[in-house]
């Protein structure tokens, strides 16, 4: 599995204050927490998209490189299911010429039904950077075909073209590969709001001094 040995090293930094919780001032106060799903750095090569298994263009977070302290059930007695994730994307190295590039974010359950799997997304971008957004867990496709109350086993990224074609079937893989990103997923509990300075080892544009 490529990126293993960098992925680990940055999650034995994380496990431990992964969720860090706050009273909210709210009527009838509840727990408001967030916590790192997962922190992967990796170098993705068109041998890797074309070998990964089972299916092609897929870095498979999974084992240790996903937050073996995650809740097993995501709605209780924290509600992260109608809450948010954050997610933050960092382009380290791709190559030249800006060709759109994206990546679905699959949460793959324990339980599912239906479809059996959801995905949320980063993208597209075209030049090295940082790129983040929040989502909310009920907006993303098929989050309803997750049963999260079972917990989510790993995670599924998949490396992607502009219109959703998967990176390898391209015949032009030059302007994809090899690509270099660190991908990190922060899951925030209903009513919070993403705290950048909860988590260990991320830069963030700290407030001005006054």
């Amino acid at each position: 599995m490529v990126g293993v040995r960098s992925a680990r090293a940055v999650m034995a930094s994380l496990w431990l204050p992964a969720a860090v919780s706050s009273l909210l001032l709210t009527p009838g106060a509840a727990w408001a927490e967030q916590f790192v799903l997962f922190d992967v750095t990796f170098t993705f090569t068109k041998t890797d998209a074309d070998n990964s298994r089972p299916s092609k263009s897929h870095y498979y977070v999974k084992g240790d490189a996903i937050n073996p302290k995650r809740p097993r059930d995501w709605t209780s007695p924290v509600d992260y299911r109608n809450g948010t994730v954050h997610i933050r994307a960092e382009v380290l190295d791709r190559p030249e010429g800006g060709e759109p590039t994206q990546w679905s974010l699959c949460y793959i359950p324990n339980r599912g039904q239906g479809n059996g799997y959801g995905c949320t997304g980063i993208g597209p971008y075209s030049a090295k950077g940082v790129y983040e957004k929040d989502v909310s867990m009920k907006s993303f496709w098929q989050n309803d075909a997750i049963i999260w109350t079972e917990g989510i086993k790993q995670m599924d990224l998949v490396m992607k073209d502009q219109k959703g074609d998967h990176a390898h079937k391209r015949s032009d893989p030059e302007k994809f590969f090899p690509t270099r990103v660190r991908i990190t997923m922060i899951q925030v509990s209903a009513g919070s709001k993403y705290d950048p300075t909860l988590v260990p080892n991320l830069p963030y544009d700290k407030p001005a001094a006054r």
